[in-house]
């Protein structure tokens, strides 16, 4: 039997400290700032607008962490990006995931504080407890921080989004509505991958003008258009499928369930309904990150949770869907479908 250690105990006990130095990192523009090129500590520091004393610790712990590349050892030694954080985390790189961990930076991280008040009351703990807003009217409230909203849900979703149009067979539909589309990154996914595809991106007006700026810039305003939907209030615009991308998760049951069946009544007979979330193991033991998801929607909104692939296949029977598959999708996400 091997020899039990803490040493797992304490790397995840203290992740606190790896998970602020990655945000901070992407915060600054670290990544950003390095591109493709390499550059000594105090080129970095210099760079970024840093204390001596960041130098060579801060750069170092990422090397350790695995997010920098190092050349060299002491003070002419040059840092460098990994092909993971030149993807990834790069502002001029398509792929760029760092909205979300700049979102974490400003707003998760210091909510999170409060978890015990959020698990002994049930109630959230954003900026609702500071100004009396919930956490979508004081976003819509103050345009840089919708924004970044928007850029956050793009970066964490767009992975998901692509490998959707991968791997579901748009062959036998022509049209797709996404409801609550943010900046219509599942509808660009879909339309650059399927040319047969018509789409609409639905969301609040606020939200839609950035959605047309996207589309427009990709050259698909032809193919993809930006709608103002309430989807609590509205009837869902009838396509041939309906999609949400990490929509349901956000909501109580009661509502989750509301959702689901207006997306029923805007499918035609063989329609199909797709939620992208992290959706959790049934078994309710693997899926950390979605787990975890739901615990953060406990942070925000209280009430609302993630779930399982079965939770979900229950409510859309209930609802009237005749079948029902999960399509993984990446590590953590999955796509899960709704025959009508």
């Amino acid at each position: 039997m091997p020899e039990l250690s803490p040493s797992r105990i304490l790397e995840v006990g203290m992740s606190c400290w790896a998970s602020r130095a990655l945000q901070t990192a992407v915060k600054l523009g670290l990544f950003t700032t390095l591109g493709g090129k390499t550059m000594t500590g105090k080129e970095l520091q210099a760079a970024l607008g840093l204390h001596d004393r960041a130098d060579p610790d801060f750069f170092d712990a990422l090397v350790a962490l695995g997010f920098l590349g190092r050349d060299g050892d002491g003070p002419g030694a040059r840092y460098r990006n990994t092909d993971e954080t030149a993807a990834f985390l790069d502002k001029s790189k398509p792929a760029y995931v760092g909205g979300i961990l700049e979102m974490a930076h400003d707003r998760l991280y210091p909510f999170w504080a409060d978890l015990i008040e959020g698990l002994k009351t049930g109630a959230p703990q954003n900026e609702i407890k500071r100004s009396g807003k919930g956490m979508f009217e004081e976003l819509y409230s103050k345009p840089e921080r919708l924004e970044q909203f928007i850029d956050a849900m793009t970066g964490v979703s767009s992975g998901n989004f692509a490998a959707l149009a991968r791997k579901f067979d748009f062959s036998k539909y022509e049209t797709l509505c996404d409801v609550g589309g943010a900046a219509a990154a599942l509808s660009l996914s879909v339309a650059r991958a399927h040319p047969h595809m018509k789409l609409k991106s639905a969301d609040l007006p606020a939200v839609t003008s950035i959605a047309k700026k996207k589309v427009a810039a990709a050259g698909l305003s032809a193919r993809i258009e930006a709608v103002d939907v309430d989807f609590f209030n509205d009837a869902f615009p009838r396509a041939d499928i309906i999609t949400m991308g990490m929509i349901l998760h956000d909501w109580n049951l009661e509502n989750k369930k509301l959702l689901i069946g207006k997306a029923y009544d805007a499918l035609p007979e063989g329609g199909a309904f797709i939620a992208i979330e992290h959706l959790i193991d049934d078994a309710r033991r693997t899926n950390a990150f979605g787990l975890l998801m739901s615990l953060n929607m406990l942070i925000e909104f209280g009430e609302a949770f993630d779930f399982t692939g079965a939770d979900f296949s229950r409510w859309c029977r209930q609802a009237g869907f005749a079948r029902v598959e999960v399509i993984p999708l990446t590590d953590t996400a999955s796509a899960a479908v709704a025959y009508k």
